[in-house]
């Protein structure tokens, strides 16, 4: 811990507030912006791809582009606001992990309370943001903040929190079709446990790269639960979250180019097992990341097919 964060964990709310005073605005945004990690834009990528799927396939390829807006902004705006709460609850585990002790509010640079101002600032927005939709849709926002609010204490307990972590960022798909159709379809909670597999396996392979770390603090991840089995357990979860949402695009009606994107899709996960079979922390974590573009390609699949119908 720097000296810096122990003055502003143990002074008085008068000497914490002049030392912020003193700190310049464009340096104070500066560690909001890392804080929200809009610098790392691969976890809002994430959970967009799976949210505007939704969108596509509620609407059959036709979505009102307000509600793209709409969603893609709010996505953009929960994200950021999970990051700062997630930053809060492990304030003080992230010190002991080499990844995450530079981050803002481990580091000292900003105070706690700054973080949940961040966070709740942020999630009013994207309330705001979805005012104008139906009441379905806003009642599953209230559930959705809940669950993306709860997730950093999952890990304290729960064995396997890559799985709560998936319906965290895989809630944009009830809402997406609760926003289109005014009603949550059996297909929307098909895709649900499906992007639960997923982000199972996306995480997984992040969570290879901080195992040792993990396991010196007591933090339970999928990696951990796992052990010498986790390369089997991610190529599992692909291949069970791949099933399921080729089950849905197909009684939906898509064909050709939908299963090109899934197939394009199954290609990047047998390259993320070629980077994460030696559980090298490197080419796990560009594992981890490289699945920006499998969300992408299933995406792809899904809004070229309904174009060319």
């Amino acid at each position: 811990m720097s000296l810096h964060h122990e003055a502003l964990t143990t002074a008085p709310l008068p000497i914490i507030m002049s030392a912020i005073s003193m700190t310049p605005l464009s340096t104070r945004l500066t560690y909001y912006f890392k804080l929200v990690r809009l610098d790392k834009p691969i976890g809002i990528l994430l959970l967009l791809w799976p949210t505007l799927a939704a969108l596509w396939l509620a609407s059959s390829g036709k979505p009102d582009w307000s509600l793209v807006a709409i969603f893609t902004v709010g996505t953009v705006l929960m994200r950021s606001a999970g990051c700062a709460i997630n930053d809060y609850a492990d304030r003080d585990f992230d010190k002991h992990v080499k990844r995450t002790a530079e981050r803002p509010l481990t580091s000292g640079k900003i105070a706690g309370w700054e973080a949940i101002m961040v966070a709740v600032v942020l999630a009013l927005v994207s309330f705001l943001l979805i005012l104008p939709l139906n009441t379905l849709t806003r009642q599953l926002s209230v559930l959705a903040v809940l669950i993306a609010g709860s997730y950093p204490y999952f890990k304290r307990f729960f064995a396997i929190p890559q799985a709560y972590l998936g319906i965290a960022f895989g809630f944009g798909i009830p809402m997406g079709f609760a926003a289109v159709q005014n009603q949550v379809p059996a297909a929307a909670w098909i895709l649900l446990v499906a992007n639960i597999f997923w982000a199972v396996a996306y995480d997984t392979e992040y969570a290879m790269v901080d195992r040792d770390d993990d396991l010196k603090i007591g933090i339970r991840t999928s990696a951990i639960t796992f052990g010498n089995y986790d390369v089997l357990a991610v190529m599992l979860c692909y291949a069970v979250s791949f099933a399921l949402i080729l089950l849905v695009g197909w009684q939906l009606g898509l064909r050709l180019w939908f299963v090109a994107g899934m197939a394009v899709a199954t290609a990047c996960a047998a390259y993320h097992y070629t980077l994460i079979r030696d559980r090298d922390r490197m080419r796990c974590f560009a594992a981890f990341r490289h699945n920006n573009w499998l969300g992408a390609a299933i995406f792809a699949g899904i809004a070229i097919d309904y174009a060319l119908k």
